[in-house]
């Protein structure tokens, strides 16, 4: 090896750039699914979300939330099923927020403190609104991070008076980042208010009491499926819709979209794993290669060792350990060239990358065992040469 170094870093090479692939593979294919798994943790958990149904008129038919069917008492109703742990109804409506010279345009909705709850949002400073003020109607508000920085910048928003469409709202707490949900929608740029305020004093709702969607924690994972079924039994007896007649609302479930948006993700991360490992094999090709001609080279000092009383096992041995020593050699200088190629990516193109000890130890154990079996057939070759037949060789 010592004596060949050219050939020795060639036939290295291939192990080298292998390892290295694998590695900076996994870790862009585990970054990825690390960001859309925050993505699914940010919306909450169990979630459902219950829209008003389509509808025809005139012959024409119209979307999902045409007409307005769902109320307060429905979310309410909703709430009392016993596989339906907390619900929050909600108004939106995008609108100019206003806060001495600086405006900002956002989403406001209006709903219920239990929002907080559905969505797994804390608050960062200052306090959520009460059920007391959603009944009272209260002029107060919760701003995301984004409307935040926009309307204030560097300064404390909490007890700060902000006006949306000319009405002035106190704003009582700062809610925690959430980031970007899985549509890349920001999730902080909104502001909440009371559903009440909403509908009566800043939206107006020509349907008292309706509200544009609901949304509906399952008390767990499991109570999903019979959380659906009650509240469709529920919502088709509160509306009052006969036995063959279509629901006039339309349930999702939110948390089985975002599994299978996780489940994308991992078979993507394997994908990249298994293509990368394409280049392994080349490696351990590159080795047998090699190998066979350092076998061919060697035929005479096979024969001689062979002579003077090498057994077959001996011979065997010193091949296959210069085929382990290439290939653990070319390992490690791989997991170095991999590391740092995903810090590289990370830094340069802006990829989320999760370099795990897992993904390490994998490429370097797949990449060794190609190496020495890739490698044990030239040495068996060698050490299954007759003593003569190899003294004889030219």
């Amino acid at each position: 090896m010592g004596a060949n170094r050219l050939r020795t870093f060639l036939t290295m090479l291939g192990m080298m750039i292998g390892v290295a692939a694998v590695i900076m593979m996994l870790a862009i294919g585990r970054g990825t699914q690390f960001v859309v798994e925050q993505s699914i943790s940010s919306m909450g958990s169990n979630l459902f979300i219950i829209l008003p149904g389509s509808a025809t008129s005139g012959g024409l038919r119209l979307g999902t939330g045409a007409v307005p069917t769902l109320t307060s008492s429905d979310a309410e109703a909703i709430g009392e099923l016993p596989s339906i742990s907390v619900v929050a109804p909600a108004f939106p409506q995008g609108t100019q927020l206003v806060y001495g010279p600086n405006n900002w345009s956002t989403m406001v909705i209006g709903t219920t403190p239990e929002y907080l709850e559905v969505r797994d949002w804390s608050i960062a400073r200052g306090y959520p609104f009460t059920d007391a003020e959603v009944r009272a109607a209260a002029r107060v508000a919760l701003l995301g991070q984004t409307v935040a920085t926009n309307l204030f910048g560097s300064e404390d928003p909490i007890g700060k008076t902000i006006r949306i469409k000319q009405s002035p709202f106190v704003v009582e707490g700062l809610l925690t980042p959430k980031g970007q949900s899985l549509d890349g929608r920001d999730q902080d740029d909104t502001v909440l208010i009371p559903i009440t305020t909403a509908q009566r004093k800043l939206f107006g709702n020509p349907f008292p009491g309706t509200v544009r969607f609901i949304m509906a924690e399952a008390k767990s994972a499991q109570a999903m499926a019979s959380g659906e079924k009650e509240m469709t039994q529920l919502l088709r007896q509160r509306h009052h819709l006969p036995e063959r007649t279509e629901n006039d609302f339309d349930i999702r479930n939110l948390t089985a979209m975002a599994d299978a948006a996780a489940q994308t993700t991992r078979v993507m991360s394997l994908m990249l794993g298994a293509i990368a490992s394409v280049s392994l094999v080349v490696g351990g090709i590159g080795i047998m290669n090699i190998m066979l001609v350092s076998v061919t080279e060697r035929t005479r000092e096979i024969g001689i060792r062979i002579a003077i009383g090498a057994r077959q096992r001996d011979v065997l041995m010193q091949f296959l350990l210069e085929a382990i020593a290439i290939s653990l050699i070319g390992c490690l200088v791989g997991v170095v060239l991999g590391i740092g190629a995903a810090v590289l990516t990370n830094l340069l193109a802006k990829v989320a990358v999760v370099i795990s000890l897992s993904s390490v130890a994998l490429g370097f154990a797949v990449a060794a065992s190609v190496g020495v079996f890739f490698g044990f057939y030239p040495a068996n070759k060698a050490a299954r040469m007759k003593p003569i037949d190899a003294l004889r060789y030219q």
